[in-house]
């Protein structure tokens, strides 16, 4: 094995040339003469065209080094001579890269010496060589991969694409403790007949499943193993083809897990409830439709959920499904990063279902003329004939005709301001640009971001869902389309700011506010993916300084905390206040007892039944004189 790995080991070290070893020994080992030669030699080695036949060192004729002397080297600077040299040291056979052949039971003082420690570190190095580029290559196989605390999704280099020749991917996945690892196969196609080089395996902390490739043996599923992590390591070799492997995981709290490859023509129940892994949105797959007319039956479930804001790729979550007669045509647009293609007729569909907080806010009764938008600035535009256009913060609603708010300066200052009048659950925000298709009025936002507050309280930045970093949201690729972004976990708050991050040519934007009132959703807000017990969504509606990612508990949670927080505290000055009581009492009761130990006479007195007989006199006692001085004080 390390004689193949030989010419691949890019090391300094290796075997010395032929060349070098037969010249050194054919050359008079002096002065710096021989050092020159050590130097010409490592500038200019012989070309391997002079092996004859494919003739090995030591066989067959001679070499030319053992007919005659070598010739002088060269001096310097002589370069016409050093090709004379060569020319000459060749000979008939070649050159002295033919080296003599070894006397037996001996080594040349010159060449087989030194050549020994050179060949043996070759070998070893050739040895180690696989684990060596396997060690530094180590990860690089590894494709999409999303891992939350409860599921995730991991795929090869490349996938669905053809996975790179020898790369090596190992990844450590685990779920909370106390809970067993459930792993489900969505597409496994690795190039090997009998998986040596290229393969699949699943390592738990008892049991290896696998290896997995080709058609050897099937593969499973589902897996389900007793602990809580495994290994999964995906290993290459040379091939053609192969996407490699897409997986997915969770806990055993999930035992209807599905893969991001499932589609809804899959299943034929009429209703049904299935839970998706994280990591499903740039899993590649079409989805055709929108979450008010449903989506089209080919369309992937996972996928499909994310568009419609009902889960969020970083969390994954519960889907519940209905099954319904398909339409003649499937509308195409763009959600939380998602874009959906319009669809043909299909005998199905699918909607999810909805947790009743997702109406627009701007079409309530009364609250459209109502409402207050306010911006930084606004853009006042007059045209060649004259005619004054705003482009005012009050256009700036979706369902108001015409123009749309355009701010007066361009840079990332600038913002439109939403007074909701009330405190509001805000689950999305539907935008779109300035509608026209004129060039020179070409506007719209690509990216912004979120703020909001309640009343008499300081500005908050919408932050991501797993980190603390504001969210920045994908807008408008054209100022036409409608793009959506919900808000998972959802705003609640009176006042609403949208800041944009880049735009095109100039801000400008229509936009549309979705969700609810807060008492309608205390009734109606179920769905699961805003009850993970792992992960807070909600806002709390006492407290108005806390950003949207932190855990907020219900009313009555914060009810008995603020009773616990005050009985607590009076429980235990109470409990200390009893136990100083019984001790100061039992030290007054144990130096009673010694006393009156000390003096049996005045203890018979004290403690002794009471008599008629007169009683003795106290100087009789054999008292202390301070006891006797008190006690007739005390009579006088």
């Amino acid at each position: 094995m390390g004689i193949v790995a030989l010419p691949f080991l890019p090391f300094p070290f290796s075997t010395p040339s032929p060349g070098l070893r037969r010249r050194e020994r054919c050359s008079p080992a002096t002065g710096g003469a021989r050092g020159r030669r050590h130097l010409r030699t490592a500038r200019s080695p012989p070309p391997q065209k002079h092996l004859r036949g494919g003739r090995m060192p030591g066989r067959g004729r001679p070499s030319p080094c053992q007919r005659g002397p070598a010739p002088e080297p060269p001096r310097e600077g002589g370069g016409g001579g050093r090709g004379k040299e060569e020319k000459a040291a060749r000979g008939k056979w070649g050159s002295c890269a033919l080296p003599a052949p070894p006397r037996a039971g001996a080594m040349g003082p010159a060449g087989g010496a030194r050549a020994a420690p050179s060949l043996l570190l070759s070998l070893l190095l050739g040895a180690s060589a696989p684990l060596w580029l396997r060690a530094e290559k180590l990860g690089d196989g590894c494709g999409h991969t999303v891992m939350y605390q409860d599921s995730g999704t991991l795929a090869s280099k490349n996938y669905p694409g053809t996975y790179p020749n020898y790369t090596l991917c190992e990844k450590k996945i685990q779920v909370p403790p106390g809970k067993r690892l459930i792993l489900k196969i969505g597409d496994l196609d690795i190039e090997s007949q009998k998986c040596e080089s290229s393969y699949l395996t699943i390592q738990s902390s008892s049991t290896l499943h696998g290896p997995y490739c080709g058609n050897v043996m099937p593969v499973p599923k589902e897996i389900i193993l007793e602990s809580n992590e495994a290994t999964i390591h995906f290993e290459s070799g040379s091939h053609v083809s192969g996407r490699g492997f897409l997986l997915s995981y969770a806990s055993s709290d999930h035992p209807d897990l599905i893969t991001c490859l499932e589609r809804a023509n899959h299943y034929t129940e009429a209703e049904y409830s299935r839970y998706c892994p994280a990591g499903c949105r740039d899993i590649a797959g079409d989805i055709s439709g929108n979450i008010g007319d449903g989506y089209r039956d080919t369309s992937l479930l996972c996928k499909s959920a994310i568009h419609a804001g009902v889960i969020a790729d970083e969390l994954g979550g519960q889907i519940s499904v209905t099954q319904q007669k398909g339409i003649s045509h499937y509308e195409g647009v763009v959600a939380n990063g998602v874009p959906s293609h319009k669809g043909s007729l299909s005998d199905k569909r699918f909607i999810f279902t909805s947790n009743g907080c997702n109406k627009s806010l701007s079409l309530e009764e009364g609250f459209l003329s109502k409402s207050q938008v306010t911006a930084s600035s606004y853009w006042e535009e007059t045209n060649e004939f004259g005619q004054l256009f705003q482009w005012s913060p009050g256009k700036a609603w979706l369902h108001v005709p015409g123009l749309s708010w355009a701010s007066n300066h361009s840079s990332n200052r600038e913002w439109l301001e939403i007074d909701l009048g009330e405190k509001k659950r805000i689950t999305g925000i539907k935008t779109t640009g300035s509608g026209s298709t004129t060039p020179n009025l070409n506007f719209y936002v690509k990216t912004f971001t979120m703020n909001y507050k309640n009343n008499n309280s300081k500005w908050r930045t919408y932050k991501g869902i797993l980190s603390n970093e504001e969210k920045v949201f994908q807008g408008n690729s054209d100022p036409g389309d409608i793009v959506r972004n919900n808000f998972i976990p959802p705003i609640v708050a009176r006042y609403v700011r949208i800041v944009p991050q880049t735009w095109n040519q100039r801000i400008a934007l229509k936009l549309e506010l979705m969700g609810c009132r807060i008492m309608q959703a205390n009734s109606s807000f179920t769905h699961s993916m805003w009850q993970k017990p792992s992960q807070s969504t909600e806002t709390s509606l006492g407290k108005e300084d806390r950003t949207v990612t932190e855990p907020i508990p219900s009313e009555e949670t914060n009810l008995g905390l603020k009773l616990t927080a005050i009985i607590v505290p009076i429980l235990i000055v109470l409990c200390l206040f009893l136990f100083s009581g019984i001790c100061i009492c039992a030290a007054l009761r144990e130096k009673q007892k010694d006393f009156l130990t000390d003096y049996p006479v005045l203890r018979n007195q004290v403690v002794g039944n009471k008599s008629s007989s007169p009683s003795p006199d106290i100087s009789q006692l054999n008292l202390p004189s301070a006891i006797i001085m008190r006690r007739r004080h005390h009579k006088n």
